[in-house]
């Protein structure tokens, strides 16, 4: 977007424009918050208070604070907040998951059945995948494009990234087997 010099102060003041409001109320807002008085209460329960305002300074003998910059941070009241109440938890006896009681009723059976079929799917996705990565692996040498042919670094890094992703799909496929493996000792117990 190109301006010429006409158009380029042209927009600049309707920027300026836009904004200046903004810059005023800020000033403006800021102005007055410097000019407010803040008055230090003697401490109550160790706890010195501050307010700002004057009816309330006056009738517990508050002083003002001169010099200085002060922050308010406004908080909740002492004293009027609820207790916290802390849960116990008592440690339970380690078990392995061989003795651990099952659920032998027949949805807790529908379950065991419904998860290992949807672990069965994802084995032979899993499995699909990793003979198409090896099939494009080719061994180590994967067939080169005419970008590989340019640019024979980018064949090395995609030659990489097939290898990285062969491990981690072999990695999945065994995680896979495991749960599986788990599935089957835990149905072989309930029947």
């Amino acid at each position: 977007m190109k301006f010429n010099p006409a158009g380029r102060f042209y927009f600049l003041m309707q920027c300026l424009l836009g904004i200046l409001p903004g810059i005023l109320l800020m000033s403006a807002n800021y102005a007055a918050a410097q000019n407010k008085a803040v008055y230090r209460c003697p401490p109550v329960d160790k706890i010195t208070h501050f307010t700002d305002n004057k009816a309330e300074a006056d009738s517990k003998g508050c002083s003002l604070m001169t010099g200085g910059n002060v922050t308010v941070v406004q908080g909740t009241r002492v004293g009027t907040a609820e207790p916290v109440r802390v849960a116990s938890v008592t440690p339970k006896a380690s078990t392995s998951s061989n003795s651990s009681p099952r659920n032998d009723s027949a949805e807790q059976k529908t379950r065991d059945s419904d998860s290992r079929g949807i672990l069965e799917s994802e084995l032979k996705k899993a499995e699909a995948k990793q003979a198409e990565l090896l099939k494009e692996y080719n061994n180590g040498e994967p067939d080169k494009s005419a970008l590989d042919i340019k640019n024979p670094q980018r064949y090395v890094d995609r030659v990489a990234e097939l290898k990285a992703n062969i491990a981690r799909n072999d990695s999945d496929i065994a995680g896979i087997k495991r749960e599986l493996g788990r599935n089957q000792g835990s149905t072989a117990r309930t029947n």
